[in-house]
């Protein structure tokens, strides 16, 4: 799946990284990539949903992203 949108801390728990979709829609980035742990940065990429992961934020669905489209 694609998803554009923009790249957010959220301090909660541990603290993780998020991607707040164009249309509202909050992904927990699993396991981001340090050119992706920038607040702000607005990216378009291209990931799979991971059900089979639960995370201690649980701010949104998990998100693996495969590809940095552009950014």
């Amino acid at each position: 799946m694609k998803v554009k949108g923009e790249i957010k801390y959220n301090s909660i728990g541990l603290g993780t990284w998020t991607l707040v979709s164009d249309t509202g829609k909050v992904y927990e980035i699993y396991k981001p990539s340090q050119d992706l742990r920038k607040e702000g940065l607005i990216v378009e990429v291209e990931g799979i949903i991971r059900d089979d992961i639960m995370t201690v934020a649980m701010v949104g669905k998990v998100l693996e992203i495969k590809e940095l489209i552009r950014n």
